[in-house]
């Protein structure tokens, strides 16, 4: 039900028959309105009314779907595709577009029953009433969309979106962090379960694991997690006894496979699209090391909320189902490599990328050597790619300031 609201179509869908159903409901309250009433409040200009609202919804209505066509082609060649779908499910780009649909419809069904004669003399003043609640709606939905346009699709509100994404992710987690992969093994007598599809893991309903594995009396134990690449030769969940094909297939139901991965169960998808972001950024094409550097504080965002977050009653795992919690080094590895290597020759992005690492040590003791790990690297990536000692020099005094005199501020 969540996947399918998201849908363009959907909400766009609701508003129209909302509209219709309104533009026709004066056929049926209008018996109930006196002759007077109608005539006093003007409800036979409703006519003219109408014909402008068509006129105009149409134009802004195809205004909007362009605007967001260039939005997500933008955001396609210049950010990166991975973003694009938190575009396209934005809520206010899609109750605009729905609004302005919507409208356009109400008036041309309205237009349509006037020349049949279906409201009569007073069926009219409810499609009057209606009309300028319409007008009012519009202007409204028109204000907000205005405002969120001039940001809509830019570099700065990808990363925003991005970021906010992975945090909802974060608080939805459901294992704690680690600071390496459990490594998965199997019994003897285990029992595998293994899917048909070829495609990355984007929902685990636990619900459903939860209560086979009540019926079966035993412990449903996941071995992949959300994002990750399956097969039919990997296994995805194992058994300690063993089950019938309707429960087997039950717990395989219950992983939903798709071709792309998806934010809402992996927050390591979202570090992984924040680094794509940024290294697009430090293209020799692009040259933008202020974006990598707003990339560099919102990973740490999302870094310190996996750090902070612990699972509680309201989101931990069910008492039978078990599920291999995220490595931390992991997660360093997806956001600093790829900006450690393509930002090597600037400075400025060698020298928050320090300061970012170092901000993640203070809040779990077992995050410094992943975090000392990666600032190396990326140091001796910096010493081989800047072509003036000045740089070289401040980079290594920085990261010998702050790695060796960890006290001092950064």
């Amino acid at each position: 039900m969540r996947l399918l609201t998201r849908h363009v179509w959907f909400r766009a869908a609701l508003f129209c028959v909302f509209a219709a159903s309104l533009a026709l409901a004066g056929a049926v309250v209008g018996p109930v309105l006196s002759y007077d009433f109608g005539t006093k409040i003007g409800a036979k200009s409703v006519d003219n009314i109408l014909n402008v609202l068509a006129a105009s919804m149409l134009t802004v209505t195809t205004f909007s779907l362009t605007a967001m066509v260039q939005a997500y082609s933008g955001a396609t060649s210049s950010i990166t595709p991975r973003a694009v779908q938190l575009l396209i499910d934005d809520t206010t780009a899609q109750n605009a577009l729905s609004t302005f649909l919507g409208s356009f419809l109400f008036a041309v069904v309205g237009i349509i029953a006037l020349s049949t004669d279906l409201y009569g003399e007073t069926g009219r003043v409810i499609l009057y009433i209606g009309t300028i609640l319409v007008i009012l709606y519009i202007v409204v939905t028109l204000l907000r969309w205005i405002e969120h346009v001039a940001n809509f699709g830019r570099v700065s509100d990808t990363i925003n979106r991005v970021e906010t994404a992975a945090l909802k992710a974060v608080a939805d987690l459901t294992v704690p962090l680690r600071f390496h992969a459990s490594t998965t093994t199997f019994p003897a007598d285990a029992r595998p379960i293994r899917c048909d599809a070829i495609g990355r893991v984007t929902h685990i309903d636990l619900s459903d694991l939860a209560e086979v594995a009540e019926e079966i009396g035993t412990v449903v134990n996941v071995a992949v997690s959300p994002g990750a690449l399956i097969d039919p030769a990997r296994t995805i969940a194992w058994l300690s006894s063993d089950a019938d094909d309707r429960q087997i297939r039950k717990i395989a139901d219950a992983f939903t496979i798709a071709d792309n991965r998806a934010f809402d169960q992996d927050p390591r998808f979202g570090l992984v699209v924040l680094a794509e972001i940024a290294a697009r950024a430090l293209s020799p094409a692009v040259n933008d090391p202020g974006t990598a550097i707003a990339v560099l504080d919102a990973g740490t965002r999302v870094l310190a909320a996996l750090l902070r977050h612990h699972p509680d009653e309201t989101n931990a795992n069910p008492a039978r189902v078990t599920i291999p919690p995220l490595a931390f080094r992991d997660l360093i590895e997806d956001l600093y490599r790829p900006i450690a290597r393509d930002g090597a020759s600037m400075l400025e992005v060698g020298i928050r990328l320090q300061k970012s690492l170092l901000t993640l040590t203070g809040l779990e003791p077992f995050a410094r050597s992943a975090c000392e790990a990666a600032s190396a690297d990326a140091l001796e990536r910096a010493e081989a790619a800047l072509t003036s000692d000045a740089d070289r020099n401040a980079l290594l005094r920085l990261r010998h300031q702050l790695w060796e005199a960890p006290h001092m501020p950064a």
